[in-house]
C-alpha cells in the first residue's frame, strides 16, 4: 500500500513499531492472566496464534521501499529474547511461566525459538506471497490449536515418529488450518491469485506431516511442506 503520510521508510517504521507493541500487549495480558490462574496451556496457544498472525500487518507496509522487511522486527526481537531467556536459569521469568509447558527455561530454545525463526525467514523470503501466507496460517492456526483440542477432546490416540497424537488433534490441524488460512488470505489480500488446489493439497499434506513430526520439528516441517507443495503444483511461491 502507499503510506498514509510521510515517506515509505518512515511509514514502515511506524507499522513495525505498532506490530511490536501489539504482541507485547498480548503477552503482557497473558502473563497477568496466568498469574491469576488462567490455564498456561491455553495462554501458550493464544500467544502462538497472536504472534503468527503478524501477517495481518503485511498489507500495511509500503512495498516500494526495502524497509518493508521490518515486518520481521517483532519476531527477530523474540528470537533474541528466547535465546537470552532460554539460556538463563530464571524459572520465575513471566515468559517462562507463560510460554513453556514444564516451567523449564530451556524449553524456549526449542518450539518457541523455532517458531520465531520461521516467522523471520518467511517474512523476508516469502513476504506477501501465497505460499508464505498459507505456510504461516497453517502453522499458526492448525498446529497452534491442535494440541489444545487434542488434549481436551482427543480420547483416541495414535503414535508415529513423535509424541502421542489424537485423531481430534489431527482433524483440528486440517479444519483450523483451512479456516485460519482463509482469514489470513482475506486480510492480506492475496486471495485473487491463490491457487485453490494447492491450498487444499497443502492442508492435507500439513495434517499428515504434523501427525508424523517429532516434537517441535513440526514448526519447521509444516511451513516447508506447504512451500514444496506450492512449488510443485504452481512452479512458484
Amino acid at each position: 500500500m502507499e503510506p498514509l503520510f510521510g515517506s515509505p521508510w518512515l511509514w514502515n517504521c511506524i507499522v513495525a513499531v505498532v506490530e511490536i507493541v501489539y504482541i507485547f500487549i498480548v503477552i503482557g495480558m497473558m502473563e497477568k492472566l496466568v498469574v491469576k490462574g488462567f490455564p498456561s496451556d491455553l495462554s501458550r496457544k493464544i500467544i502462538h496464534i497472536a504472534a503468527g498472525s503478524y501477517l495481518m500487518f503485511w498489507p500495511l507496509f509500503a512495498t516500494t521501499h526495502w524497509t518493508k522487511y521490518l515486518n520481521v522486527a517483532m519476531p527477530f526481537i523474540w528470537v533474541l529474547l528466547f535465546l537470552s531467556k532460554g539460556l538463563s536459569k530464571n524459572t520465575e521469568d513471566p515468559a517462562v511461566k507463560t510460554m513453556t509447558r514444564t516451567g523449564n527455561p530451556r524449553e524456549l530454545l526449542r518450539g518457541p525459538l523455532m517458531f520465531a525463526c520461521i516467522m523471520v525467514i518467511i517474512g523476508i523470503a516469502l513476504f506477501n506471497t501465497p505460499s508464505g501466507v498459507v505456510a504461516m496460517a497453517m502453522l499458526t492456526w492448525g498446529d497452534g490449536l491442535a494440541p489444545y483440542f487434542g488434549q481436551k477432546y482427543g480420547h483416541k490416540k495414535f503414535r508415529t515418529f513423535g509424541p502421542e497424537k489424537s485423531y481430534i488433534g489431527s482433524l483440528t490441524v486440517l479444519i483450523a488450518g483451512l479456516v485460519g488460512t482463509f482469514i489470513m488470505l482475506l486480510i492480506t489480500g492475496v486471495t485473487p491469485v491463490i491457487p485453490w488446489t494447492a491450498l487444499l493439497v497443502s492442508a492435507f499434506v500439513v495434517t499428515i506431516v504434523e501427525a508424523l513430526s517429532p516434537r517441535d520439528l513440526d514448526n519447521i516441517l509444516i511451513p516447508l511442506s506447504v512451500i514444496i507443495v506450492f512449488y510443485l503444483m504452481t512452479g512458484s511461491f
